[in-house]
């Protein structure tokens, strides 16, 4: 911040923005799917909190209004969390391919 002293200073700064300029250029989102129904979703956690039992809750909820959806469980991919984190994460592109998902639930506990 600089401060303008003298006779005309009007009690006004110039202030410059603190942050520097954008390094990353925003993406576009994948689009929304149309629909569950005959989708395959893949659950992920962190195994903190009680992602087993949310999980049992959000397949209840989803199956009640898409009845062909089918889920690969979080069981299916480890602790998305843990000390294999960074392979687990890097892994999931291929995992997704070979398991057919179509879109992804990541359940994380604070």
């Amino acid at each position: 911040m600089d401060r303008h002293d003298g006779p005309g200073n009007d009690g006004h700064y110039e202030v410059y923005w603190p942050r520097s300029p954008r390094q990353v250029r925003g993406r576009r989102l994948a689009p929304r799917l149309s629909t569950l129904n005959g989708k395959t979703i893949a659950q992920f956690w962190d195994f903190i909190f009680s992602g087993d039992k949310v999980f049992e809750a959000l397949e209840e909820g989803i199956r009640a209004r898409y009845p062909d959806v089918r889920f690969v469980s979080w069981r299916e991919f480890g602790n998305t969390h843990g000390a294999d984190e960074r392979r687990i994460l890097e892994s999931l592109p291929r995992r997704f391919r070979e398991l057919g998902v179509d879109a992804a639930i990541s359940g994380m506990g604070c």
